[in-house]
């Protein structure tokens, strides 16, 4: 077993024992190497940010932090070609720049071999982009505002083409009806407002926290067009 197999082994082995841990002697016995090899192998991990801790006492050892160190995925060249697929075809979407860097480091994660087995697979699923709901300049900035829940400060215009400044609580976002929309409590109008993004003049993203709404509450049943996303 090489130095990066065995401090990978070591993280498995904090990991299933929970918060009991393991000390230092059971993982040297269990690995095969001196406990000094594994007092290194311990702060090499503790240098690469792994939440360890050591814990006092009779029989103390090393606890690994599980709230806060996720598993490895273990992800296929089929679900990351699926990923790489989705954002071809719906590449304007909201946080579609954050869906294109968790596409790369999905793939930094996976072997050169598996990394080509999805490079492979992606190349033979052939589509045609399909005819998008545009969305502008500022998508980026309502984004945010609706990523951090933080007022947003726009100049908007109204169909008459009046332009109003309005400080605005960001709660959703939803495309309907061939538009963009930013969904959001208007502190001009003192109620909720649907805001056609291509019509945003402006947006100044403010430092202040907006208060938590629930969608459904404010706007009642979303259009049949514009289903809230589902992570299941």
């Amino acid at each position: 077993m090489n130095r990066t197999e065995r401090l990978y082994a070591v993280t498995e082995e904090l990991r299933a024992a929970g918060p009991a841990g393991r000390t230092g002697a059971w993982l040297a016995q269990r690995l095969e190497v001196s406990t000094r090899t594994i007092k290194r192998d311990v702060d090499a991990l503790l240098q690469a940010g792994l939440p360890l801790w050591a814990r006092a006492g009779p029989g103390g050892g090393y606890v690994l932090d599980t709230v806060s160190s996720l598993p490895p995925l273990n992800v296929t060249g089929a679900e990351a070609a699926a990923i790489a697929v989705a954002l071809a075809a719906l590449p304007a979407l909201p946080f579609a720049a954050d869906g294109r860097s968790a596409l790369a480091k999905v793939l930094a994660a996976m072997s050169p071999a598996e990394r080509e087995h999805a490079g492979s697979i992606a190349a033979r699923l052939w589509l045609r982009v399909p005819e998008r709901t545009p969305r502008p300049a500022v998508a980026r900035v309502l984004d945010e505002a609706v990523r951090r829940r933080q007022v947003i400060v726009l100049r908007y215009s109204d169909r008459d083409g009046t332009v109003s400044k309005r400080a605005v609580e960001p709660v959703a976002l939803a495309a309907t009806g061939g538009h963009w929309h930013l969904l959001g409590w208007c502190r001009l109008r003192a109620g909720p407002r649907w805001f056609r993004t291509d019509r945003i003049v402006t947006a100044h993203l403010t430092a202040e926290a907006a208060p938590e709404r629930d969608a459904a509450t404010l706007f009642g049943t979303p259009p049949e067009d514009a289903r809230p996303v589902r992570l299941r």
